[in-house]
């Protein structure tokens, strides 16, 4: 699904002659309003008089109700009401008396991005349709925060695209493009207070998660899922049972016979005997650590590299599998990590939310941790805002990791830059978190706890979305339920004590799915680790990431010494961690070697005409 927003002005409708469009549906003025290519199953078209409204995605909607309720609506700010009930992940946009309101999901799988053209200002639903259209050109300081481990840039800058003048919306916000081409951003969306018990949340999870599935196995076909023995894939698995869905897994076999995740997947596939399952050797070719971005992708990430561009053969593998068996959409637990487990600041969170309990809950995870009385206490009582921490965590960019031992608290988890980055690229990607810090949004959230989950969830709804356009026209798309708007909130709406009470593993997600998943496998307490993947995947692909040093394009632009990255490939040293830095830089090397600097405008062509439906 791509597609082109433009605004109800003569500048607007110019641009339609350059975009690559099968379908448009246009401004009651008649000019061009959106123009691209999509599932006539996923789109549905309202209309009430004048007025338009489009919804792109996965959903439930009523159009009668939808219809009067836009004949109805006094401004674009009115759309707000409309917005907040939608289930699924979904592109929304209203045109009103000449005025366009267009948004994403909360967390970004659907996404909007802007440019200005000719003049006036468009929003699409990818990087690739504006670039097409501007030409725009690299931003080689906003590449070189790529290389930052672990997880790529913190937020703000996470979703920022490595093209000069073009812009990601800001999470939350809707953007309004005026008669006359001028563009603005308004909040709409922030999470709810906190105050839902155990058993409320767990309601209200299960029931967004209700709509969730249901929105997507009513669109027919066959539905494929990981089924990693993990309690989020599981619960999606089960769900998608429950709904009827026909269901075909994945299970990945770990390497490390200690992880346990296989005996888990089986036991649950057991319990769904309709559906079919398949496990895939933990030693087969595509593994989890490769070089990224390959001759067969040239194009496919304009936003730019990502962290998880070493999995991009997993991923293109398990599409291959999953389209053979009939599936159109392919369902993860992103996200359930964030919802449902803890983050570094709910400690932090914890301690001042319920002071009693919550302290007895830290202390716990401190032992737990291995940390020192004084570095806990010391976490525990910093008072910084989100710009101070942010601030802190640019000074500290090119500093040694800390100990693994040594707890942080802080709003922002503390990225480094390689040890190979050059002296220029640590001070430009300094300076990017400075500005970001001083002249940024702010925080997601007034919570640390609750800003850390939203800014992770952010990463992921950003990995779905890349994931998709990097899988292209394969016929599957990736989905995540978890990173729906109302699954996010009810959520993120329950107490923290609430989420994390004591002895109990993801105790809001295994209360939700009560009486659906086997309580056996409910009782799980532990997770997969898959360090021995990485360490595997380096050791096989070796010849492959050393062949990036040479001629380094990272080097040309001088952001990395190429002789410091070939050591570390070389001897990247015992611990997981030591893998990030390496991680980022195959990810940015890659990436180069297989997406051109500018994007030549299409000539122009004849598009289609009008249509409402």
């Amino acid at each position: 699904m791509e597609f082109v927003v433009l605004p109800d002005c003569p500048a607007g409708a110019a641009a339609v002659g350059r975009l690559r469009a099968t379908r448009r549906v246009d401004h009651a003025s008649g000019r061009p309003w959106i123009v691209g290519d999509w599932p006539e199953a996923e789109a549905v078209v309202v209309q009430a008089g004048p007025r338009r409204m489009v919804v792109l995605g996965h959903t439930r909607l009523d159009e009668t109700a939808a219809a009067a309720a836009l004949g109805r609506l006094r401004s674009l700010h009115d759309v707000d009401s409309l917005a907040s009930r939608l289930p699924g992940a979904v592109h929304l946009a209203v045109s009103l008396d000449g005025r366009t309101r267009v948004q994403g999901s909360a967390v970004g799988v659907r996404q909007i991005f802007t440019a200005v053209v000719d003049g006036v200002t468009v929003a699409a639903s990818g990087v690739e349709p504006l670039l097409r259209l501007t030409g725009a050109g690299l931003d080689e300081t906003v590449l070189a925060a790529r290389l930052l481990a672990p997880g790529g840039p913190p937020w703000p800058l996470a979703q920022r695209p490595v093209r000069r003048g073009v812009e990601a919306l800001t999470t939350g916000h809707w953007l309004e493009l005026d008669t006359d081409g001028r563009a603005r951003q308004t909040r709409w969306w922030e999470l709810p207070e906190p105050s839902l018990t155990l058993a409320q949340g767990a309601a209200a999870v299960r029931s967004a998660l209700d709509d969730a599935i249901t929105s997507r196995v009513a669109a027919g076909g066959t539905l494929s899922a990981d089924l990693s023995g993990g309690l989020d894939s599981t619960s999606l698995c089960f769900l998608a049972h429950a709904a009827g869905a026909d269901l075909v897994t994945y299970h990945v076999m770990p390497i490390d016979s200690a992880n346990a995740d296989t005996m888990w997947a089986h036991r649950a596939a057991e319990c769904l005997p309709a559906a079919r399952h398949h496990t895939l050797s933990a030693d087969r070719a595509e593994n989890l650590f490769d070089v990224g971005y390959t001759a067969d992708l040239v194009g496919a990430a304009p936003e730019g590299p990502s962290t998880w561009a070493s999995g991009l053969a997993h991923i293109q593998d398990l599409a291959k599998r999953a389209t053979a068996e009939g599936a159109t959409l392919h369902l993860t637990g992103f996200g359930g990590d964030e919802l449902f487990g803890r983050m570094p600041a709910c400690a932090w969170s914890l301690a001042r939310a319920t002071p009693v309990d919550g302290l007895r809950l830290v202390n716990r995870y401190r032992l737990a941790n291995r940390w020192p009385w004084r570095a806990t206490v010391r976490s525990l009582l910093d008072r910084s805002t989100f710009t101070q921490n942010l601030g802190r965590v640019a000074a500290r960019i090119d500093a040694p990791p800390p100990p693994v031992d040594e707890p942080d608290f802080g709003w922002v988890f503390a990225p480094r830059m390689p040890a190979w980055a050059t002296p220029d690229a640590v001070a430009a990607v300094r300076a990017l978190l400075t500005d970001a810090a001083t002249e940024g949004p702010g925080p997601l959230d007034a919570d640390r706890a609750r800003h850390q989950a939203l800014a992770s969830l952010v990463f992921e709804g950003t990995t779905v979305r890349q994931v998709n356009t990097a899988l292209g026209d394969t016929g599957i798309t990736w989905d995540a339920p978890f990173l729906d708007d109302r699954v996010v909130e009810a959520a993120l709406a329950t107490r923290i004590d609430q989420r994390l009470l004591g002895g109990r593993f993801k105790p809001l997600l295994t209360s939700a799915a009560r009486g659906l998943v086997p309580a056996d496998i409910l009782g799980r307490r532990d997770k997969g680790e898959f360090s021995a993947e990485a360490f595997r995947g380096l050791a096989r692909n070796r010849p492959r990431i050393l062949e990036l040093c040479e001629d380094s394009q990272l080097a040309r632009l001088g952001l990395i010494d190429p002789a410091a990255f070939r050591s570390a490939v070389l001897n990247p040293g015992p611990m997981s961690h030591h893998l990030q830095p390496i991680d980022t830089t195959v990810a940015c090397e890659s990436w180069l070697r297989t997406h051109p600097e500018t994007y030549p405008m299409p000539p122009a062509r004849n598009t289609p005409t009008g249509e409402h439906r």
